[in-house]
């Protein structure tokens, strides 16, 4: 697949194998060894580099689960391509050097470029930041200090000049218009690798390859290739469908194309549901939600997904394509059986419909790690209370069973009911006739029965006003 992209400011022309990660091209191909291979599926962080696609800003990304395709028409920054024309060093390299950031090294790459992004988008939420870039000799204390006091600097200017400069020279950049002349068409589609340009483009080419592999962000799918070596063909990106990528809010729904991304979608819910927002806040790390997407976090089908139990509890739909065909279908009932959902060959997720409605939501995230870690149990709770009674509660578990699933019988105890603590503990029970969990290296059955009774309980006290985030305690 011939693709262009900017490589340091420098324009890149390459005949790319659709599977074949940035990170390996970079060491091998460019002798950039600058950026390091730690853990290969997109959690240490070691790997991370700079990318800016035309009109958006600068985001971190894994190198290491990004496929090449993914870059067409984009500019990449590795750690060696921070420094200016003279050798000077980007004020974050040197804030490093004077607050002693680095022991080993290893890992001070990637934490460079993470912080160098965050300096660009004038980003200040460090331990967010830095959440998806893995120390372990150094200490965050020092990282964090040099990142503080990198932040008074200007972003430099061999930076911030680079991507207006440069668009021009990449077919397809996506930003030619006037004396710049008209844009390059994209990657004509094959039978084999194919980056279609618009949704319909992409129904008529899936239609006709239902065994492919779409790519969305690669955020699960690159693990398929790094951890799974699975070769995969034919494969479709989907980065060039811009109309999957809107999201449009009505008086009825907030539509959301398949293809938002977790960052892009973070900002729309923290004004609708603040609940929902802070779950994506802990979604895996900032390099993972610049490339995971919506519609992807649903059609993996995976049990313990962050956003299905969230969403299946503000009753969202499901809007699917295949050819010209469209169906909607409630979210809860796409998840048919472990690794098994109702999709036929061919269909793809278009969008996802949430009906606007008072925001009641709370999502509560249990997991080992707070940052950058999998649900042992999530549980999320959409309960109507009007003149002291539940009029309507839906309730949805990720890590409970075989698939994201509701809590009929523990809605029921609770609809028609005082919302007391008296009901709530009447409904306890109820967990144990919804689910059967089992035990796993995150937690036994026993413990997530529990977890899952003690969520119901912190959110009555949640609406009662009693303090539960262990993120706000005091002395």
């Amino acid at each position: 697949m011939e693709i262009s992209f900017l490589l340091n400011g420098e324009t890149i022309h390459a005949d790319a194998a659709p599977t074949r990660s940035l990170l390996d091209w970079l060491r091998e191909e460019r002798g950039l060894s600058g950026t390091k291979e730690g853990c290969n599926e997109g959690d240490c962080g070691a790997c991370t580099v700079m990318v800016t696609a035309p009109g958006d800003a600068p985001r971190c990304l894994n190198a290491c689960i990004l496929f090449l395709p993914q870059l067409h028409g984009k500019a990449v920054r590795t750690v060696e391509g921070l420094t200016g024309p003279d050798g000077q060093l980007h004020p974050v390299q040197q804030a490093m050097i004077d607050q002693h950031g680095s022991q080993c090294g290893f890992c001070t790459p990637g934490i460079v470029v993470s912080l160098a992004t965050a300096h660009t988008n004038r980003r200040t939420d460090f331990d967010d930041q830095l959440a998806g870039n893995l120390c372990r000799c150094t200490g965050y204390a020092p990282i964090v200090r040099a990142a503080e006091s990198a932040a008074a600097s200007a972003p430099p200017d061999w930076l911030a000049q680079a991507p207006d400069f440069s668009w021009t020279e990449i077919p397809s950049g996506g930003r030619a218009a006037g004396a710049r002349g008209a844009d390059s068409p994209p990657p004509p589609l094959s039978d084999n690798a194919a980056m279609p340009g618009s949704s319909d483009e992409l129904a008529a080419w899936y239609a006709e390859h239902p065994d492919a592999t779409l790519v969305a962000g690669a955020t699960d799918v690159g693990l398929w290739v790094t951890k799974g070596l699975r070769e995969l063909s034919p494969v479709a990106f989907l980065a060039g469908c811009a109309d999957l990528k809107r999201i449009k809010t009505t008086d009825s729904e907030i539509r959301i194309g398949a293809m938002v991304t977790m960052a892009d979608l973070l900002p729309v819910m923290a004004e609708h549901h603040p609940a929902l927002a802070e779950l994506l806040r802990r979604f895996a790390s900032v390099q993972i939600r610049a490339a995971a997407t919506l519609g992807g976090n649903i059609a993996n089908g995976s049990p313990i997904g962050d956003t299905p139990p969230a969403l299946i509890a503000l009753g969202a739909t499901l809007h699917l394509r295949k050819a010209d065909t469209r169906r909607t279908l409630p979210l809860e009932d796409f998840f048919l059986a472990y690794g098994k959902q109702d999709r036929e060959p061919g269909e793809f997720v278009e969008a996802i419909g949430i009906p606007r409605q008072p925001d009641a939501l709370r999502c509560y995230k249990l997991s080992k790690r707070f940052d950058q870690d999998i649900s042992a149990v999530c549980g999320c709770f959409n309960i109507r209370v009007e003149g002291q009674t539940v009029t309507e509660a839906r309730i949805a578990f990720g890590g409970m069973a075989a698939t994201p699933k509701r809590a009929r019988t523990v809605e029921a105890a609770l609809t028609g009911n005082p919302w007391t603590e008296e009901t709530v503990t009447a409904a306890l029970p109820a967990f144990a006739e919804d689910f059967a969990p089992i035990s796993d290296m995150r937690a036994s059955a026993g413990y997530r029965l529990r977890a899952a009774e003690n969520m119901l309980r912190r959110c009555f006290a949640d609406t009662a006003g009693t303090a539960t985030n262990v993120l706000e305690v005091r002395p």
